[in-house]
């Protein structure tokens, strides 16, 4: 069990974090939040890469302030920007990060390597340079990095960048096994990622913590509000830009999809909303 109690953090007398309280249990919890809603900042605390102005973080009942060597044998952590020494291999890599968390005994390290490059399907490449990886096999060594040594809280933020969409399926599916018995925070901008893989999600704006909830119940903020259909050319741009979801120019036409309180135009139709629905009425339209 991971507990935010009061967390905030102060820049220069800005507030990128205000009173965050949060719970996360066993399984995969997604974040979301426009940029600069202080969602690295969280994560880089929950790492103990960073200090906060306020508040505490206990993982599996540590303080990250009283405990802080204690926690990150207990945490796996793949940053926004994972960088690593080019001349070293994946295997190496892993090796490397396998020691530093607590896995002294070289043939434990040796499966858990070779566990983790064939999970991200890096097996064939485990002895070969880092600096000769595309950007989307670099983000595969960091997955497999951030698992290493069983820890308690995998820390993931924008873990899917750079993936093309066979390595995003298979990660999707490495997430549903290791949830069963861990805890896992997902940051990402891609919203399908957390409709596909989380139950539960928060939503951060400027700060704030603007809801804590399943995705279930997020999605139900847009119930009622999506509509769809087409209207003559121009018809759209009388109308607020945190209205459109969505448009598609068809000749003389457009095809839209807009949040509405009430029936935008004639014509158009009720849809289900989905989570990106959901999460764009929380924050007021896709312009906020």
């Amino acid at each position: 069990m991971i507990e935010i109690r009061n967390l905030s953090k102060t820049y220069k007398q800005q507030k990128v974090l205000s009173s965050i309280n949060m719970r996360i249990s066993t399984g995969i919890f997604g974040l979301l939040g426009p940029n600069g809603a202080g969602k690295s900042t969280l994560m880089r605390i929950m790492a103990t890469l960073m200090k906060p102005t306020g508040g505490d973080i206990h993982i599996d009942s540590l303080s990250i302030l009283s405990h802080p060597e204690k926690v990150r044998r207990l945490i796996g952590y793949l940053p926004q920007h994972f960088h690593v020494y080019p001349q070293m291999s994946p295997k190496e890599i892993l090796d490397f990060v396998g020691v530093m968390k607590g896995v002294t005994n070289k043939k434990e390290r040796r499966e858990q390597i070779e566990h983790w490059l064939h999970e991200v399907n890096l097996t064939s490449k485990a002895n070969e340079k880092i600096k000769n990886f595309s950007h989307g096999m670099k983000q595969r060594v960091g997955i497999a990095q951030a698992f290493m040594g069983n820890p308690k809280l995998v820390i993931l933020d924008e873990p899917t960048v750079g993936l093309d969409p066979e390595e995003k399926l298979r990660f999707r599916n490495l997430l549903s096994k290791e949830g069963l018995n861990k805890s896992i925070l997902l940051s990402t901008h891609v919203v399908t990622d957390i409709e596909s893989s989380c139950y539960e999600i928060a939503v951060l704006k400027k700060g704030e913590l603007l809801l804590d909830a399943t995705v279930e119940e997020l999605k139900e903020l847009a119930c009622g509000k999506v509509w769809e259909g087409t209207v003559p050319s121009g018809y759209l741009d009388n109308m607020a830009e945190d209205t459109i979801l969505c448009s598609e120019h068809r000749g003389n036409t457009v095809h839209a999809r807009v949040l509405a309180d009430e029936k935008p135009f004639t014509g158009a139709t009720m849809l289900e909303p989905s989570l990106e629905d959901g999460y764009l009425a929380l924050l007021g339209g896709p312009s906020s």
